[in-house]
């Protein structure tokens, strides 16, 4: 499914892929950390260029819910018990500037955008332990937040903590300005170019499928980095959750803030331009037992609460958890101080991804700020190391699933999928995955390329999701996103 306003973004042309051409700098990702970056670099005369493998906004950025907070569900408490309060200092003074960059910039722009106050709340006894939790580590942190009851909302709530005149934006909007800046200031934004590869000679080369160009530095800003240097894919955690949008609910019964739960399943509740967005069911990329599933769940809480709400649109976004709670910015190991990464933005990318890029960007040109040097020295603390290992874990476990399951469970000859329908089994002691859609049935190979895990269908999007590090793939095989650049293998052709 498409998000919302996809066609806001898709209207602006793409610029021409020169290949050979030189940059001082080339980012990779179309979203709202390369955008910001590629303009805060034109901004100081680079010669920059963008190459997104999709469309603008076509990702992370497009799917986004579009609240812009400081105060960000429980995740400030998330980075204390996992790091210390120094960290969350940091990290929350980096939002904070990225924040007030958003707002003047969406001001300078003419990007619509509204302030709203945001609540975090809680629906259980254990969730109102969490919501006291992070009024605590936000109050020591600096952050202006207040303990109440009293919430717009038609369900049962037992407490929240509210921040005031936070925001909400079209991120789509925010992306079409982006890109008229950085095109306005000379920087080419490229569409439909995969980057492959990226050599870290001098000059760097990136490789794509249309040729390959130059460039002082590479910096990548895609959701997980392409390149397996540092192994980030390792310390990375693949999440996936859904959205609605709903028409047809009186006025009167929209929600005047934005709210936040901290109980499971999660749910975020806010209102736009007339129309209800509910989002939530967060889950790990390919390991939903159904994901369309998720989506009716969604859909029967909000006719609960909306009981004349009608979807006008279903989405789902993907985003990267770090084990300590904060995106990794830097150098890329390896990169010989030419490759830059961002990532791990733990489904708060709306100030993450502007306080990533004014770190890429702050690195290269040496004007680290505290924040940014708190960030980039912290230590790495056991309870951190306990959840990337249980990633890893997972991630086993997972593989060793996907390929029992795919070698227990034969395809018979000439076996098709009803429409809509993908189904992972063996041919020859060979996972295979085959689905069909809008009447073509494809039949690929069920490894993944970037590591060997055992896709599974995903009945919602109609996409193939690797449970291990969360590329994923189209019914022909193409890739969507993920750290692989290599699509499924056909079978069928």
């Amino acid at each position: 499914m498409t998000p919302p306003r996809l066609d806001t973004v898709r209207s602006i042309p793409t610029d021409e892929f020169e290949p050979l051409a030189t940059y001082d700098d080339v980012i990779v990702g179309g979203g709202l950390t390369g955008l910001v970056t590629a303009l805060l670099f034109a901004r100081r005369g680079h010669t920059v260029a963008v190459l997104e493998a999709g469309h603008i906004g076509g990702l992370v950025a497009g799917s986004s819910a579009a609240m812009v907070s400081l105060l960000q569900g429980a995740q400030l408490q998330k980075i204390h018990r996992r790091t210390y309060q120094g960290v969350v200092d940091a990290s929350v003074q980096g939002n904070r500037e990225a924040f007030d960059w958003l707002i003047d910039y969406a001001d300078e722009a003419g990007v619509d955008l509204e302030r709203r106050d945001a609540f975090t709340f809680a629906t259980t006894r254990r969730g109102l332990a969490r919501v006291d939790g992070e009024y605590l580590v936000g109050r020591a942190a600096g952050l202006d937040l207040v303990k109440t009851v009293d919430l717009d909302v038609p369900f049962a709530t037992i407490g929240a903590v509210r921040l005031r005149d936070q925001a909400q934006v079209d991120p789509l909007e925010l992306l079409a300005a982006l890109t008229a800046d950085v095109r306005a200031l000379g920087g080419v934004v490229v569409e439909n170019v995969r980057v492959t590869g990226v050599h870290a000679g001098d000059p760097a080369t990136t490789h794509t499928e249309l040729g390959e160009v130059r460039s002082e530095r590479v910096h990548l800003t895609t959701g997980a980095p392409i390149l397996d240097r540092g192994l980030y894919f390792a310390k990375l955690s693949p999440r996936r959750s859904l959205g609605l949008v709903l028409s047809d609910v009186p006025e009167s019964d929209l929600p005047e803030a934005m709210y936040t739960s901290v109980d499971d399943p999660g749910r975020s509740v806010r209102s736009h331009r007339g129309q209800l967005l509910v989002a939530g069911n967060e889950h790990g990329v390919g390991r939903a037992a159904s994901e369309a599933v998720l989506a009716r769940d969604l859909h029967d809480w909000a006719g609960m609460h909306w009981p004349t709400a009608r979807i006008r649109r279903v989405w789902s976004g993907q985003d990267y958890a770090t084990p300590h709670g904060v995106p990794f910015v830097g150098y890329l190991p390896r990169g010989r101080g030419r490759i830059y990464l961002a990532t791990g933005y733990d489904s708060w990318g709306m100030t993450n991804a502007i306080s990533a890029a004014r770190m890429l960007v702050s690195d290269v040109v040496g004007d680290n700020s505290d924040w940014m040097k708190t960030i980039h020295h912290r230590v790495t603390t056991p309870v951190a190391i306990g959840a990337g290992l249980g990633e890893n874990l997972a991630v086993a476990w997972w593989l060793a699933r996907g390929w029992t399951r795919a070698l227990t469970n034969p395809l018979q000859p000439g076996e098709t999928p009803p429409e809509g329908r993908g189904r992972v089994g063996s041919e020859a002691l060979a996972p295979v995955a085959r689905s069909t859609v809008d009447g073509e049935t494809c039949s690929l190979s069920a490894v993944c390329p970037h590591l060997g895990g055992v896709v599974a269908w995903n009945d919602q999007e109609l996409t193939w999701d690797c449970p291990l590090h969360g590329s994923r793939f189209r019914p022909d095989g193409t890739v969507i996103e993920g750290p692989t650049t290599r699509g499924l293998r056909r079978r069928d052709a």
